[in-house]
């Protein structure tokens, strides 16, 4: 979640994204791969995450592909179910249940390229290697996620790392479990929870974490809601001007943060942590630092794209790969498709975007494969969720698309309004879409709101 677009749930100024000239444009015909590849694939996926492993298995479902025509690049040893972090902080998961090796998720008639990625030369169809190698295609899908940049707020790596301090973080394997620990262990004092401004994976998980913990704290008698006698103070920073970027699920979070007594500090973006005890931000549009002293610091790391997709001829001025926001396509190249954390689509970064983006991808890609015209219907809206944890027990399951405009599926299928926490969405956020996730969406047969796919 862009410099210019903070994706911290959505965007109403978003532009159109797509045009019937935006897809004759871009359904042009592609070259072949070029003869000085090491390795030559019809499709070659970018990124062994979320985004990647389901557009590559939805194109292997399709049965159109040999053996070694897709190939999946990616240096991870594990594939991590990260939206499940959350829940770790809340000492709802343990973090070893929600990771598998990547290699056992990769279908064998894949080819697996277990390295990272050093350039893209879409001029030539060519991806190197971290190792050199080079990997010719027809068609490119670049799908890496973001980068974590915990160096960018400084002191932040060293708090982490020390065992001692209550200083953690739910963005991070190392670091997810040390949430829970550190909420256990405060038995009073000031606990500030920070969200920053600019791109950041789900947009809703630097408050579930607090929510969770002041719940925690409630329920043992250490947090007493606008008492101020309350052995525990809670304050929530944020980068951004509002609780959410979408109006209606903002409002009612701001309602449950004056309701329960937590101090609200907008537009305070953390920047620095001071002597083990104090957290600097950088307030307003001038940027004035302003230094809270803290005994427990939840910290959400700064992030970005990734340099090699950065630095590369496919990015924005941002970073991002550059496409369009209805088709997936690269608006510079026609064979280059982007999806999830490292696309531009001007949405919410989450697991539930993906469910909606992947199928879209897929079929306009075979369709450019094919020499045809990219369907009207098949464009990618927005779509994106965020079941926010907002006690132990209850679930807000925002959904929402493009320009912030809520798209709910049980207020469709039933008439319930999701912004009211409910019991049922925490069910679904802690025991169901682990499931599915694990079982399915990776595997290329989930689609969100549309269920499965064969």
């Amino acid at each position: 979640m862009m410099c210019t677009r903070i994706a911290s749930a959505a965007y109403p100024g978003a532009r159109a994204f797509v045009t019937p000239q935006s897809i004759r444009r871009l359904a042009t015909a592609t070259a072949p791969p070029v003869a000085s590849a090491a390795h030559n694939h019809k499709v070659v996926v970018v990124g062994g995450g979320s985004a990647g492993l389901a557009i590559v298995h939805q194109l292997l479902r399709t049965g159109r592909f040999s053996q070694d025509d897709l190939a999946v690049v990616d240096p991870a040893e594990w594939h991590h179910y990260q939206p499940g972090w959350t829940l770790v902080g809340g000492g709802l998961k343990k973090k070893e249940d929600l990771r598998q090796p990547l290699k056992s998720l990769i279908d064998p008639k894949l080819k697996f390229y277990n390295d990272g990625v050093r350039a893209f030369s879409p001029e030539d169809n060519l991806v190197t290697l971290s190792n050199g190698d080079k990997l010719g295609y027809e068609q490119l899908v670049v799908a890496p996620g973001i980068s974590i940049n915990y160096a960018n707020i400084k002191g932040l790596p060293e708090a982490l790392a020390d065992p001692d301090s209550l200083v953690s973080s739910i963005y991070g394997y190392e670091t997810c479990d040390k949430v829970f620990n550190t909420v256990q262990k405060l038995q009073k004092g000031t606990a500030i929870f920070t969200q920053p401004a600019g791109v950041v994976k789900c947009a809703g998980a630097p408050q579930k974490a607090m929510w969770l913990a002041l719940d925690h704290w409630k329920r043992a008698g250490r947090y007493l809601p606008s008492d101020p006698s309350s052995p525990i103070k809670i304050a929530f920073a944020t980068g951004l001007p509002t609780m959410f970027g979408v109006p209606k699920y903002s409002a009612k979070l701001e309602e449950l943060r004056q309701e329960r007594g937590v101090e609200g500090l907008f537009q305070h973006d953390l920047v620095a942590v001071v002597d083990g005890n104090k957290a600097v931000f950088a307030h307003g549009a001038d940027k004035q630092q302003v230094t809270r002293e803290f005994d427990l610091l939840h910290a959400v790391p700064k992030m970005g794209p990734h340099a090699f997709v950065k630095d590369s001829p496919l990015a924005n001025e941002a970073g991002f790969v550059d496409v369009d926001d209805g088709t997936t396509q690269s608006r510079k190249y026609a064979n280059v498709w982007s999806a999830g954390d490292a696309s531009s689509l001007p949405t919410s970064k989450t697991a539930a975007a993906i469910t909606a983006q992947a199928p879209v991808l897929v079929r306009n890609l075979l369709r450019t494969m094919d020499g045809q015209a990219l369907e009207p219907e098949s464009i990618y809206d927005g779509y994106t969720s965020c079941p926010l944890v907002t006690e132990y027990g209850k679930v807000l399951l925002a959904e929402f698309k493009y320009g912030g405009v809520p798209q709910e599926t049980f207020n469709r299928w039933f008439g319930i309004d999701q912004v009211e926490p409910r019991r049922a969405f925490y069910h679904l956020k802690k025991d169901f879409l682990p499931w599915v996730y694990q079982n399915y969406m990776v595997k290329g047969t989930w689609a969100g709101p549309k269920g499965w796919k064969r």
